[in-house]
C-alpha cells in the first residue's frame, strides 16, 4: 500500500523526531522473516525501549538527513528494519541477539556517535554491557578497597587478642 505525500511527510517527521533523541541506529535485513518472528522482535524491542520500524529506504534517508545517523545512508539498501534507541547499546543488542537465534535477520550496519558501523561494529556495540551492569561493576570496584581495609583491620584485631583495636587518637599505655 503506497502512502500519499502527507502520509510520507508524517512518517519522515516521526522518524526524524525519534532520530533526534536517539544515540544509536541499527539496520537489519528482514527478508524471509515470518510475521510471527517479526512480532516477537517488535515486542522485545519495545520492552527495551527501542523504536523499531520497517521503512522505505528513501523515507529513512530523508528522515536522517542532517542528523548524526546520516553516515549510515550507504547501508540503506534492500528491505530493512530500522532500530533507534536512546540507550547507546539497546538497538544493537536487540537486533544482534535476535539475529543469533534467527538466521533470516541479517545485520547490515548502523551508526553511533556520528560514525557509521559495519556488521562487526554493530555486534561489538551489542556486546557492551548495559548501563545498569556498568554502574554495578563500578560500584563493586569502589567497594572493593573498603572491604579489603575492613578485612585487614579485622585480622589485626584478631591478631592482637580479639579485643577492640585502640582508637587512633587514644594515648598508648
Amino acid at each position: 500500500m503506497s502512502l500519499n505525500r502527507n502520509e510520507k511527510a508524517a512518517v519522515i517527521e516521526d522518524v526524524a523526531a525519534q532520530a533526534a533523541k536517539s544515540q544509536t541506529l541499527a539496520l537489519a535485513e528482514y527478508r524471509g522473516l515470518t510475521v510471527e518472528n517479526l512480532n516477537k522482535l517488535r515486542v522485545e524491542a519495545r520492552a527495551k525501549g527501542v523504536y523499531l520500524h520497517v521503512l522505505k529506504n528513501s523515507l529513512a534517508r530523508r528522515a536522517v538527513a542532517g542528523t548524526p545517523f546520516e553516515v549510515a545512508t550507504e547501508s540503506m539498501v534492500g528491505p530493512l528494519i530500522y532500530g533507534f534507541s536512546e540507550d547507546a547499546v539497546a538497538a544493537a543488542k536487540v537486533i544482534a541477539d535476535f539475529a543469533k537465534g534467527n538466521d533470516k535477520l541479517v545485520i547490515k550496519g548502523g551508526a553511533y556517535a556520528g560514525k557509521a558501523l559495519d556488521v562487526e561494529g554493530v555486534k561489538a556495540l551489542a556486546s557492551v554491557p548495559s548501563r545498569e551492569v556498568l554502574l554495578s561493576q563500578i560500584a563493586g570496584l569502589l567497594l572493593s578497597p573498603v572491604q579489603r581495609v575492613a578485612a585487614v583491620l579485622a585480622a589485626l584485631s584478631v591478631q592482637r587478642g580479639g579485643g577492640d583495636a585502640p582508637a587512633a587518637d587514644a594515648p598508648a599505655a
